[in-house]
């Protein structure tokens, strides 16, 4: 876990093909909403439907998938699954071009991605942890983490900037050709994975699909996890089509300012992944995490402050760097803790029915937010979500794996 510790060619291709899509993902940030309030004039509650109902039949399709994927050779997966997210996505631009495009074709693609993403999560968890040593996991999961953040800091401006001179939808046709680009470099990895574990039944049972929850809430640490996890993403995410509607509709802020104000905090982020293993090292693993899971929280609430004008886009911006400088920190060590806690037969089980508890309370919560918005005004409906995050450090894991000698977890 040495600086510059090298992980591999393949995990390098890998990372790259990561890098890839989610280089795409984020320069369509926010292009469903801004098509279905530009293109088909849809307001606060549909908006909000979009995000819920999309992710939660997303959930719902992918809870099967994870005991499947289980029992199959991972890379393949990953591969299917970007080829799905490939098609599904390039129908948006299609319809559009022909004049087609409707609210519902936009519900539907949202969802078959919802569940193509998370069962690649599942996927690649379970990959990872087969591809590296153990002692390598909390540096491949900071890679990964400094990828995500490097591409928020450069994909929002210049989707912003393509949406402004093109409209949403060619932001639309860049993330289908990430997943594409993901799948070719996924396949070039190359090099031999093992089998999958063997499966003692042919036919899935109806207890397979609960294995993953089971796995779970058996474990002291990823129980409460689990459940911080689950319910600091559900609310932070419930509030972005609120503050989409508030900041480019009634502050009337420009799509590129919009993207500015969640892309420079970025820098946090990268900085944040940088620091957790350090951190990791002189703290512990337990330390880190409640440190990083309790400042998290703090952030979200000052969103309900913002105003027009540059004042409002600095507060935004504020905010977003604070919050996303100790989820930085904070993602790789729970990443990392998580796959050190699930057994290796296990994994892609655990991470799909962690993924999609994830896609549904985000989905319920922007449901819910989504009614607030409409009821109490998206304003209220933020501060509110502000509020309850404040409380989500109470369910964080009072004791957590602080790192693995020889296969043997020791507890801090």
């Amino acid at each position: 876990m040495r600086s510059g510790h090298r992980l591999g060619r393949r995990f390098g291709w890998l990372w790259g093909a990561y890098g890839t899509s989610a280089l795409g993902t984020w320069l369509a940030f926010g292009a469903f909403p801004l098509i279905a309030i530009q293109v088909l004039h849809a307001g606060p509650a549909e908006v909000a439907a979009l995000s819920s109902v999309g992710a939660a039949v997303g959930a719902a399709v992918a809870v099967p998938l994870g005991p499947w994927v289980e029992f199959r050779r991972k890379r393949p997966v990953l591969i299917a699954m970007d080829l799905v997210r490939f098609a599904a996505l390039l129908t948006v631009p299609a319809a559009y071009a022909l004049g087609v495009l409707t609210f519902p074709q936009l519900l539907l693609v949202s969802a078959v991605v919802a569940a193509a993403d998370i069962t690649f999560r599942a996927a690649s968890g379970a990959y990872v942890k087969t591809l590296l040593p153990a002692e390598d996991l909390l540096v491949a999961n900071a890679r990964f983490e400094s990828t995500a953040w490097t591409t928020t800091i450069i994909g929002p401006p210049l989707g912003g900037a393509a949406i402004g001179l093109l409209g949403p939808v060619v932001t639309v046709v860049a993330d289908a050709v990430s997943h594409l680009l993901s799948a070719l470099g996924i396949r070039a990895m190359g090099g031999h994975e093992p089998g999958p574990e063997h499966r003692e039944a042919d036919r899935m049972r109806a207890g397979d699909l609960l294995d993953g929850w089971r796995c779970i809430l058996a474990d002291e640490v990823l129980r409460p996890l689990f459940f911080n996890t689950a319910l600091f993403n559900g609310l932070v995410m419930a509030t972005q089509p609120l503050l989409a509607v508030l900041m480019l509709g009634r502050l009337g802020f420009a799509p590129w300012q919009y993207g500015l104000a969640f892309a420079a905090p970025s820098i946090g982020g990268l900085l944040g992944a940088q620091l957790a293993r350090p951190l990791v090292t002189r703290f512990g693993q337990r330390r880190v995490l409640v440190a990083a899971g309790v400042a998290r929280a703090l952030w979200p609430v000052g969103l309900a402050f913002v105003g027009p004008g540059t004042g409002g886009l600095l507060l935004v911006t504020g905010v977003e760097l604070g919050l996303i400088f100790c989820c930085g920190v904070f993602n790789p060590v729970y990443a990392t803790c998580r796959l050190q806690l699930t057994a290796p037969g296990r994994v892609a089980r655990t991470l799909s029915a962690w993924a999609v508890t994830a896609k549904a309370s985000t989905a319920l919560l922007t449901a819910a937010w989504g009614v607030l918005g409409a009821l109490l005004g998206p304003r209220t409906a933020i501060a509110l979500a502000g509020v309850l995050l404040l409380a989500t450090p109470l369910l964080l894991p009072r004791r957590a794996a602080d790192r693995s000698v020889g296969g043997v977890l020791v507890e801090e």
